[in-house]
């Protein structure tokens, strides 16, 4: 019966140890650890009659099992097997899977490769542990069914039952027992394992809180770096925000300093055509004076011949009383018509303008000579419209809505006395039919005219102004032709088309010729041959640059004296000029240099040059570059360039009064560059300009500008900041 109960008492000390070997693979290892101190603690009273094997220390470079860690690591208690720990190919097919022997093994998975031994699937890592058994040295052992440690015979169960007796008595062992030590021994090593593990847990802290230390850093200093980047990159979008509106500042200044150049430029325009036309109808109403002057006289011969006549009669007839003489003064009252309303009479002319009619007012007047009807709805020309005013000399119909099929074949028939025929902003295809041969000067700018026919001009021999701007002409719709029965043309603007070349065909008499804003790339050596009274060529806004100008378009003209070549698309002045060229306008172009002697075959020799808005720099530009100019220049426009210096030459140039030079980059003005050393005698400029450069004013020589004789013609601020 005894024996019966020692071996169920064994059966069930076997039973928790399996047990404890199956939480292994289960619980955490806390768990583990206590499950091997209570197997140890029950080893200890057994090895009280039994020879204890010594149980060796653990190294301190044995890895322990962490559950963060994803190195494999081996218990102590798998150390002290003799046999050789089998060996497994742990290769991790996906994240907390292990692989043994071409199996995958899932997390928390547990199986036992050999007897005794115990191994666990944890996050990856195989982790297998060893059931540890006590050395007997019993002359009998026994394996139990289903157990992996052998168990001593009867007579080591009996010695075996009294000392589980003593440890349930609560009896403790004397000091100096055997097994005493054995048993300190074991609970040493377990101790220090606990230390280790305890150890390795604050290395593996202190580990986790260096790395993230080391990654707090990182972010810190990546932030660090991002923040001083968008610091850079905020200042870097200041300054191209602040390079941009200068730029802007800058560009609008231009603009605005180009318009007040081309509105000065247009007034001069304006007032040379104003004084033109002022001429003209000076030379007209001297030719109607000398007319009425030649009528007067041939009335008062026909009064004095009637009065001879009648004195004769009288002397022949012997009446007492004399008839009172035809040649006495006659007084007529001149009787005006009602005008529409909106319309005044002022002596010889009806104005009309912007008085929203729809048709030619019915007015019958012979002694009316011009016709104001501007700013109308006025959309058809009718026959007879004028015949109740058959002198009239002048009709300005301009901003109407007048259309080609509106204007009666025979409108202008009847009119022998018109001269000035204005049809400016009306919606005009082609030129109106029929018009009268006294017709001087005709003007249909801005409207619709798609083209000159051979006829178109027929009969228009008198001629001398024609005006066609701002319409759709060039050189496939005009005929060389249409210009042939112009006899007397010497006006005329046809700007504002669509030409790529000069046309064919000018009249010989031609002196003024306009095709500015026009998309003319090419200037022929036939373009002029034969406009030798030509005097002025505007070809501003247009295509045209150097290598297309032909050498003998135009330099053997010998009238040719002005010359507009602004805004083209020129790299340096042109050669090839005209000799007898006397002003050049070479504004906002791409000129880079001045050819040497390219002006040194004119004669007289060239007056005025406008370089504006160019890109000349002081490399592009020497001494000989203004040779044949020295003694007849009087106006230089060099302003807006990239000059860093007072061209040289200037000095020699004592014909001079205005001289632009502002907005370049001048830094400085040295003593000889405007007044000459050499020569004692005044300078003519009366302006010169150096504002918006970078010269330190305070630094400028106090001789510099000796020779001019007034220091407010010299115009030195406001300077740029450097």
């Amino acid at each position: 019966m005894r024996t019966t109960t020692l071996i169920g008492l064994l059966l069930i000390i076997n039973l928790c140890a399996s047990y404890a070997q199956d939480g292994q693979s289960v619980h955490k290892n806390d768990k583990q650890r206590r499950m091997l101190k209570r197997r140890r603690r029950v080893s200890s009273n057994k090895q009280q009659l039994i020879k204890p094997s010594p149980i060796p220390v653990p190294d301190s470079n044995v890895q322990l099992f962490s559950s963060d860690d994803t190195i494999v690591h081996i218990l102590q208690s798998i150390t002290g097997v003799r046999e050789q720990a089998p060996s497994y190919n742990i290769l991790p097919v996906k994240k907390g899977h292990c692989t043994v022997n071409g199996m995958v093994m899932y997390h928390k998975a547990v199986w036992s490769p050999k007897p005794c031994v115990t191994c666990m699937c944890s996050d990856g890592n195989a982790i297998c542990d060893e059931t540890v058994c006590s050395v007997l040295t019993c002359p009998v052992t026994v394996v139990p069914e289903g157990e992996c440690c052998p168990v001593c015979s009867d007579i080591v169960l009996n010695s075996f039952s009294v000392d589980t007796r003593l440890e349930f008595s609560g009896d403790s062992p004397e000091p100096n027992d055997p097994s005493d030590v054995n048993l300190m021994k074991s609970l040493r090593t377990q101790e220090e394992m606990d230390e280790l593990l305890r150890i390795e847990e604050e290395e593996r802290q202190e580990e986790e809180k260096r790395i993230e230390a080391k990654e707090q850093q990182k972010r810190k200093k990546k932030e660090e770096t991002k923040r001083q980047n968008e610091k850079k990159r905020r200042k870097e979008i200041e300054a191209e925000e602040l390079a941009t509106r200068l730029e802007e500042e800058r560009r609008k200044a231009n603009e605005e300093e180009e318009l007040k150049l081309e509105e000065e430029m247009k007034k001069r325009e304006e007032i040379r055509q104003k004084e033109e036309e002022d001429r003209r109808e000076e030379e007209v109403e001297r030719l109607a004076r000398e007319r009425k002057q030649r009528e007067r006289e041939e009335r008062e011969r026909e009064d004095e011949d009637d009065e001879e006549e009648d004195d004769e009669n009288y002397i022949l007839r012997g009446d007492t009383f004399r008839v009172p003489s035809r040649s006495s003064p006659r007084r007529t009252q001149i009787h005006h018509p009602a005008l529409p309303a909106g319309c005044f009479i002022s002596e010889i002319t009806v104005s009309c303008s912007n008085a929203k009619l729809t048709g030619i007012p019915p007015i019958s007047d012979p002694d009316v000579k011009s016709l104001d009807l501007l700013g109308n709805f006025i959309t058809s020309i009718p026959k007879g419209a004028f015949n109740g005013m058959p002198n009239l000399e002048r009709i300005d119909l301009s901003k109407n809505k007048i259309m080609s099929t509106g204007i009666d074949i025979e409108a202008f028939k009847s009119m022998r006395n018109l001269k000035r025929l204005y049809l400016d902003g009306n919606l005009l295809v082609q030129i109106p039919t029929e018009l009268p041969s006294t017709l001087e000067e005709l003007k249909m700018n801005e409207n619709k005219l798609g083209g000159l026919e051979k006829n178109s001009l027929q009969d228009l021999k008198n001629l001398v102004t024609l005006e066609l701007e701002g319409n759709h002409l060039n050189e496939g719709n005009v005929s060389p032709l249409a210009f042939k029965p112009l006899e007397h043309l010497s006006y005329l603007r046809l700007g504002r088309n669509t030409f790529r070349t000069i046309p064919q065909g000018l009249p010989a008499s031609i002196e003024e010729l306009h095709l500015e804003n026009n998309e003319i790339e090419e200037i022929s050596e036939t373009s002029f041959n034969h406009t030798t009274r030509l005097n002025t060529v505007v070809l501003r806004h247009n295509k045209i640059d150097e290598a297309r100008i032909a050498p003998l378009a135009w330099i053997l003209h010998e009238n040719l004296e002005s010359i507009d070549l602004s805004y083209n698309k020129l790299v340096h002045v042109p050669s090839y000029l005209p000799k007898s060229l006397l002003h050049l306008v070479l504004v906002g172009n791409e000129i880079e240099r001045i050819p040497g002697y390219v002006f040194a075959h004119m004669s007289p020799g060239l007056e005025y040059l406008y370089l504006s808005f160019n890109k000349l720099d002081n490399d592009g530009m020497d001494p000989i570059s203004f040779h044949g100019a020295y003694h007849s220049l009087r106006e230089i426009f060099l302003d807006y360039n990239e000059l860093k210096s007072v061209p040289v030459g200037l000095e020699d140039m004592k014909d001079l009064h205005i001289l632009r030079l502002n907005n370049n980059k001048i830094r400085s003005v040295s003593p000889n560059c405007i007044c000459s050393s050499e020569d004692e005698r005044d300078s003519n400029i009366e302006y010169l300009h150096l504002e918006n450069n970078y010269i330190n004013t305070r630094e400028i020589s106090p001789y510099a500008f000796s020779c001019i004789r007034s220091y407010s013609s010299v115009i030195l601020k406001p300077q740029k900041v450097k």
